[in-house]
């Protein structure tokens, strides 16, 4: 099997979880035995939950209902959360996922060993959890991995990192991806890039012309004691987001147009893309790439302000250090090395994890030879962090029947699943059989690569 170039060249380096071979043993699994835990609220009665914290520090519930059709399903959690790992985390991935529950699935998530960064770290934890779901309860029918948001790109590193154990076949039989972050950390994130400069280009107060500067790719420096609630203060004088439209002033709504047209979010979306770009890029920076910078905007041209002439030539630039990209890369861009079939479901209007980002991994998939097993689906839905009820168990009884019997499912097939589930799930079918992404560069800006 390929082993990922970059890690290899840079063997002798700390990478931001683990730095070998695509494929790998599994890591040692926890040896404690199950601890009974009452399951939270909305969890459907008779379901048996456990929880506790595995060998490595990682938090984790399980939950297996009374029905349990012998599936077990392989939660990834979105994110990366940036504090301590904490189990109340893992508690409110367990209900908001209550529906795999309630489908007679077994449900296991972990919560990640450390906050901060690592998709290749959580992918490891992610497979300690299994191992120890199945030292406790015995091996499941089938195993489907399940990667929402980040988690889509921990899950599809997952895939990878296990789909061959001492030669072979892995611990997994689907994968299924939901709101996927699926352009790994050098192509996921560019756009955040692009917002904190064109921003400052705009409002200039982060930082404020008396604090200290520093390359925005940074994120924040190190030591940085700024808040997301001073942060949020400093967007709202600027562009009066958190005000009533009617309420803002003239410049506030001209400032709030164009950062909006130019990086191409919805205004709802402007605060926590702002949080991303830079309480997670100072984790990434300085806690995963030792200072190295991995985002650059080179060959950027910004569109969409009132004068973008102006706008482009003050805007800063920045060139990302090849070192630090490929270490990123190493972690966590998909290489497409995947044996599985895979389902995907992605809201067209995604207001946080751009549909776009769909190409780039069917790109990953197609360079491996491996597109004939991915089947992409897509809905009519603006929400990033959870869909429709009805839609994921159609999801995973059409990615069970390609797995079981060699059906490859079609959209349309998909859609009329999810139609069969209403009555026990509720309203809420709205993929869209027709929809094709466009490239990423429609939405994101091409930008000279290292």
């Amino acid at each position: 099997m390929r082993h990922i170039t970059s890690c290899l060249a840079l063997a002798s380096a700390l990478l931001l979880g683990a730095c070998a071979s695509t494929h790998r043993s599994p890591p040692q699994a926890a040896a404690d035995g199950p601890a009974s835990s009452a399951c939270p609220r909305g969890i459907p009665a008779g379901t048996r939950c456990y929880s506790g914290q595995d060998s490595a520090g990682a938090f984790f519930w399980v939950a297996i209902p009374a029905d349990w059709n012998r599936v077990l399903v392989m939660h990834a959690h979105g994110g990366p959360e940036l504090g301590a790992p904490t189990l109340a985390r893992t508690t409110e991935d367990l209900q908001r996922w209550a529906v795999t529950v309630k489908a007679g699935y077994a449900w296991a998530g972990s919560s990640y060993r450390r906050g901060g960064y690592g998709v290749t770290m959580a992918a490891e934890d992610t497979e300690r959890l299994r191992a120890w779901f199945v030292q406790n309860f015995g091996a499941p029918r089938r195993t489907v991995l399940h990667g929402q948001s980040y988690g889509a790109g921990v899950a599809a590193k997952t895939a990878e990192m296990y789909a061959r154990v001492d030669g072979r076949k892995g611990p997994y039989d689907g994968l299924l991806l939901t709101s996927g972050v699926l352009g790994g950390g050098t192509r996921s994130y560019d756009y955040r890039l692009d917002l904190r400069v064109v921003y400052q280009s705009i409002c200039k107060n982060h930082p404020l012309p008396s604090e200290p500067a520093y390359p925005l790719w940074q994120g924040l420096p190190r030591d940085s004691k700024l808040s997301t609630a001073e942060l949020a203060r400093r967007i709202d004088d600027c562009t009066g987001v958190r005000k009533p439209a009617a309420e803002r002033s003239a410049q506030q709504r001209e400032n709030l147009d164009a950062i909006l047209e130019t990086i191409r979010i919805p205004e709802r979306s402007l605060v926590g893309n702002m949080n991303w770009s830079t309480f997670l890029f100072r984790d990434l920076v300085h806690e995963r790439l030792d200072g190295g910078n991995p985002f650059g905007n080179i060959g950027v041209r910004y569109s969409g302000s009132r004068d973008d002439a102006v706008l482009n030539a003050q805007v800063l630039r920045y060139r990302a250090d090849p070192a630090a990209v490929a270490r990123l890369a190493a972690d966590s861009d998909p290489t497409g090395d995947v044996d599985l079939p895979t389902l995907s479901l992605h809201a067209i209007d995604d207001p946080t994890a751009f549909v776009e980002l769909e190409t780039v991994y069917r790109g990953a998939r197609e360079r491996a030879g491996t597109a004939d097993l991915l089947v992409q689906t897509f809905s009519r839905e603006s929400e990033h962090s959870y869909l429709s009820d009805a839609e994921y168990p159609a999801l995973f009884a059409a990615l069970l029947d390609w797995i079981d019997h060699g059906r490859k499912p079609t959209p349309t097939a998909v859609m009329a699943r999810c139609k069969a589930f209403e009555p026990d799930f509720g309203k809420g079918c709205h993929i869209d059989p027709e929809y094709q992404p466009r490239p990423l560069s429609a939405r994101v800006p091409v930008r000279q690569r290292p």
